[in-house]
């Protein structure tokens, strides 16, 4: 991999440009662009440069589950049976409730991470899987850490 394509923040400007975007991703170019004191031209650029090395990956508007009716969270682990690797990771992602899936280390090959509106909706759920291993399953009672930001580094 060359030094070009390593996705790397260059300076404490594209810290503040991201650390600003974060905070408010609805930020017109002209007001993020008064907030660290650069043109808007100058911040398009960079935004733009760190969209296509990977650095900024999209925009996105988070829906709490539960405006959906999705009122239970599940982790099911699954250990595929020999042969059904892929099975497993394209069956999540068919799955439209799943929103997220990790191949991982262990005895378990997979984590994956689904809402339901009920708790009748997890058998069907788990039979899909169990077509291709076993299946552990973990129902959250709270999440005191929700989906965040990693720390930005201090440039």
């Amino acid at each position: 991999m060359s030094l070009q394509n390593i996705k790397q923040l260059r300076d404490p400007t594209d810290v503040e440009i991201v650390r600003q975007l974060i905070a408010e991703p609805r930020l017109t170019i002209s007001e993020l662009a008064r907030r660290v004191g650069m043109s808007a031209p100058a911040v398009r650029e960079r935004i733009q440069r760190m969209e296509e090395t990977g650095i900024i990956t999209g925009y996105e508007t988070r829906i709490d589950p539960k405006a959906l009716g999705y009122t239970i969270t599940v982790f099911v682990r699954v250990r595929p049976m020999p042969g059904h690797l892929k099975q497993i990771a394209q069956l999540a992602s068919d799955i439209e409730n799943v929103v997220e899936c990790h191949r991982v280390t262990g005895e378990d090959c997979f984590i994956v991470k689904a809402h339901l509106r009920s708790l009748e909706e997890l058998d069907p759920l788990l039979d899909k899987f169990l077509v291709h291993g076993q299946t552990t399953t973990s129902i959250a009672q709270s999440s005191p850490v929700p989906l965040r930001q990693l720390p930005l580094p201090d440039v």
